[in-house]
């Protein structure tokens, strides 16, 4: 099997530190009244999201990873990848539609179409 280089995209590990902080801190509140356990699923909810979320690019296309699913993207359906105006990257498709690259800032554009097998010269073209 070839082996194919993947440019990995991830939040700060930071979110999952403090989603753990966060489950520590509403463990008594939780635990104070059975009705209020579902409070936990949420820190929960933001530790997996921080642990599985992002943006895997390599030369076949682009993978969005969300917290629960993913969008697989190849590079002949993306038109144009760019910045908005919040400092993300996103995606416009051959259909018009656009996405948000999960965590993806302007400044690793460089980076992603390098993963796609172009020179950053060759894809200003």
């Amino acid at each position: 099997m070839p082996r194919t280089d993947t440019a990995r995209f991830r939040h700060n590990q930071a979110i999952l530190v403090g989603a753990i902080v966060a489950t520590i801190g509403a463990v008594p509140l939780a635990s104070s009244r059975p009705y209020l356990l579902p409070v936990l699923l949420v820190p929960l909810a933001v530790a997996v999201w921080a642990w599985r979320a992002g943006t895997d690019a390599d030369v076949r296309g682009l993978r969005l990873r969300a917290l629960a699913g993913e969008r697989r993207i190849s590079w002949d359906q993306v038109v144009e990848l760019a910045a908005d105006p919040r400092g993300r990257a996103v995606a416009q498709l051959d259909d018009g539609r656009w996405f948000v690259l999960p965590a993806v800032r302007s400044a690793d554009l460089p980076r992603l179409v390098a993963a796609a097998g172009r020179d950053v010269a060759e894809a200003d073209q």
